[in-house]
């Protein structure tokens, strides 16, 4: 990170290169642009030694530890996550869902009491990832040898997003009832970013594909 000398024609150097180094990585984050990095950088050099080791240790700490549930594949410390071992869920129903965040997404509605599945992105050809990159396999697999009454697609109504629904559904349609949310959503918009009350109606609004 530097800037060009107007007098001298030469790059000069903004910031203290171990500064720059954390920037730099700041910036690989997702959401995280110059300014943003910048402030995050800053506001961690003037924390005490402690706090930076720590936040340092959670980082090193959840990735070591943070895994795929062998059950549903959202994020989880254990090999089955606590949504997947919880006896209070509906074993009846699943949600399928794109990515983890997902998950969360959903769980803060409180309205959903059933299991997941997580597939671990959406079909995109142009991207070179086609179901077998994803938990297509075994969601089937999971659909036919358990009594599943309903697979609830839940997946984000991008171009991509609306070829993996379609994709899956066919799939599952000979095992069980499958229906996809209502989405009150823009044509590319993202679960994550929806609000509580938009993903309960969709929720509640689903219906049964076609």
């Amino acid at each position: 990170m530097g800037k060009v000398n107007a007098q001298t024609g030469r790059t000069t150097t903004v910031y203290t290169r171990p500064l720059a180094r954390l920037i730099e990585q700041l910036q690989r984050l997702p959401g995280v642009g110059p300014k943003t990095a910048q402030r995050l950088a800053l506001h961690i050099i003037k924390r005490s030694e402690d706090e930076v080791k720590a936040l340092a240790q959670a980082l090193i700490e959840a990735k070591k530890q943070i895994g795929l549930c062998q059950v549903c594949f959202h994020l989880s410390a254990e090999s089955v996550c606590d949504i997947c071992r919880n006896p209070n869920r509906d074993k009846t129903t699943l949600c399928v869902v794109a990515d983890s965040r997902d998950v969360i997404a959903l769980e803060k509605t409180r309205e959903y009491r059933g299991n997941y599945h997580v597939l671990g992105g959406v079909i995109s050809p142009m991207d070179g990832i086609g179901p077998e990159q994803l938990h297509v396999e075994q969601l089937v697999r999971r659909v036919s040898q358990h009594k599943i009454q309903e697979v609830i697609l839940a997946i984000s109504p991008s171009v991509e997003g609306e070829t993996t629904t379609l994709y899956v559904g066919q799939l599952l349609k000979p095992f069980t009832k499958v229906t996809r949310i209502a989405f009150g959503l823009p044509m590319g918009g993202d679960l994550e970013y929806a609000d509580e009350v938009t993903l309960a109606r969709a929720l509640e609004g689903r219906r049964e594909l076609d």
